[in-house]
């Protein structure tokens, strides 16, 4: 789109990160844990730190497809890292990015857990090839 190009007429930088958390919203819808659920039970995600690796442009009006995989989580899915890899529509890896996570209580402004059985949901997303069981 005209609104994800920058300068150099490629998608801009901010563009990829927009791209990764439409993908991690929808995979967490699938499961449930959607603004509904959120709204509920007062929990959101919340991301410690967001690193993109920029690996080819993307020019206006082409495709990309998202993945979204869990590389690491804790058991009970209170801790957690998701990394997003951006395919160009000829297959070719465009970006990769990897971000770190917990749920917050928005009211308390707090850590939080997410309830058991959604929990269970969350350490079931598609796993990486190289997923790791946090302490």
């Amino acid at each position: 789109m005209w609104a994800h190009l920058d300068a150099n007429m490629h998608m801009r930088h901010s563009a990829y990160a927009d791209f990764a958390a439409q993908a991690r919203i929808e995979v967490l819808d699938e499961m449930g844990l959607n603004m509904k659920t959120f709204q509920k039970l007062h929990i959101g995600p919340i991301l410690f730190r967001e690193e993109t690796t920029y690996l080819r442009e993307v020019g206006v009006n082409e495709t990309i497809t998202v993945t979204t995989e869990l590389v690491k989580s804790k058991k009970d899915a209170s801790r957690w890292t998701i990394r997003h890899e951006l395919f160009k529509e000829d297959g070719v890896k465009a970006a990769i990015i990897v971000v770190e996570g917990a749920w917050i209580d928005v009211l308390k402004r707090k850590l939080a857990t997410l309830p058991e059985e959604l929990a269970e949901h969350f350490v079931h997303m598609r796993r990486s090839a190289d997923f790791v069981e946090m302490e």
